[in-house]
């Protein structure tokens, strides 16, 4: 066996090690789509994943290389490990965790594809080929993810309650103690007595909530809507716009505003095709994120709610240099 044999064996092992734990991340993220298309297209990636997963362990057997019958069960462990304590960090850690994954394997890919091309062995060039197109395309769409997130959502994947949680303590590191740990109180809290989406979402912009001062911080005890109404009321007539803008963007998020509020004029007498048609004209993040919310929060129309994510996915791939 020659010295780029070994080379190439020793790549294709670590590859199944990795592609198996990339399988299994796909399959956790799955859970977080927060479109149908997304959801379909993560379920593609995870099977898509499985099958690499068979060619690699394929082309090593033929190169005389013994696939040992520990790593399937170690990359399922690695995978359910980082989904384990992905969970004490924020979503977009957990993506940039997932980016590291997928440049490992794409450079690995590319490193096995000179190997094979060095050695005149065509097969593994092809399939080294095939798995830098593959990792190629998924570290473009990770990163397309990553700014849909930067640029204030709504991401194709969604935060679980904790990373939510987690998201909220990682924000209160340079804050003052006592001030944070009421808001961490108040998102954990949340997030353990109640399920429901938009629950979820109270956890998430508690920070938010948190910053509004004395009297209109207390408004927000007597129902959410209305409060937060009176609060931005309350914090406009005493000229503290920051807790106005704040009680605003806490609304936005809910969803809980009035559609004459909305950036869509007419949005909540248009048919699910008309809104669509609307989407694809809005122009910033903020809009759509407003719109997004509003939609998941009152009529959830599953293609409305991909429209959007769809617009803001294009405005992602233009601030990180992606062709459309």
């Amino acid at each position: 066996m020659t010295d780029k044999t070994t080379k190439m064996i020793n790549q294709l092992r670590a590859l199944v090690l990795l592609t198996q734990t990339e399988e299994q991340i796909a399959r956790t993220r799955i859970s977080q789509a927060r479109t149908d298309a997304v959801r379909r297209e993560l379920t593609q990636n995870a099977d898509n994943a499985a099958a690499r997963s068979i060619e690699i362990t394929e082309r090593l057997r033929a190169l005389g290389g013994v696939p040992d019958v520990v790593t399937p069960v170690v990359g399922r462990l690695s995978a359910g490990l980082k989904a384990t304590f992905e969970q004490t960090t924020s979503v977009e850690e957990a993506l940039l965790q997932d980016l590291q994954l997928e440049h490992q394997l794409l450079d690995r890919a590319t490193y096995l594809r000179v190997l094979a091309e060095t050695a005149s062995d065509v097969p593994t060039q092809r399939l080294a080929e095939k798995l830098v197109d593959a990792h190629s395309a998924t570290v473009e769409w990770l990163t397309v993810v990553l700014a849909e997130e930067a640029l204030g959502g709504p991401a194709a994947l969604v935060a679980t309650p904790l990373q939510k949680v987690a998201g909220g303590v990682a924000r209160a590191v340079n804050a003052p103690v006592r001030f944070w740990a009421n808001t961490v109180n108040h998102a954990v809290d949340s997030v353990q007595h109640a399920g429901e989406e938009t629950t979820e979402r109270i956890g998430s912009v508690a920070d938010r909530a948190a910053a509004l001062s004395g009297a209109v911080r207390e408004t927000l005890t007597v129902g959410r809507a209305a409060s937060l109404r009176r609060a931005e009321r309350i914090a406009q007539r005493e000229g503290n716009q920051e807790a106005a803008n704040v009680a605003r963007e806490t609304r936005e998020e809910l969803g809980d505003l009035n559609a004459d509020e909305l950036p869509i004029k007419a949005y909540d007498s248009m048919s699910a095709n008309d809104a669509v048609k609307a989407i694809k004209q809005l122009k910033t993040p903020h809009d759509i994120n407003v719109i997004t919310r509003y939609e998941e929060t009152h009529k959830n129309r599953s293609n409305v709610v991909s429209a959007a994510q769809t617009q803001l996915a294009a405005l992602a791939k233009d601030a990180v240099g992606v062709e459309s």
